[in-house]
């Protein structure tokens, strides 16, 4: 992986934090407004850790794979992870 490790891992373990902290609300019977807004807070930081990651696949993976014949291999899995991101 070429994208930013310490970006991607901080982006990651803040969200596993804000998933934890949704569980304890649960648990504790919390407002359910309350927990939806965290919810989308988590999903919200998983969008930017997916970004990077993605960003970083753009420029390294397949940028080389237009060198290569690779090529269409690469803009078809890019298609893919586009269609399950607009679904």
């Amino acid at each position: 992986m070429q994208a930013d490790k310490k970006k991607v891992t901080r982006l990651l373990k803040t969200a596993r934090g804000q998933i934890d902290g949704i569980l304890k609300m649960i648990e504790e019977d919390r407002y359910c407004v309350d927990i939806s807004h965290q919810i989308m807070a988590s999903q919200a930081v998983l969008k930017k850790a997916n970004q990077e990651v993605l960003a970083s696949h753009m420029k390294h993976c397949v940028h080389d794979a237009f060198n290569s014949e690779e090529q269409d291999k690469k803009i078809d899995e890019m298609i893919r992870i586009l269609e399950m991101l607009l679904k």
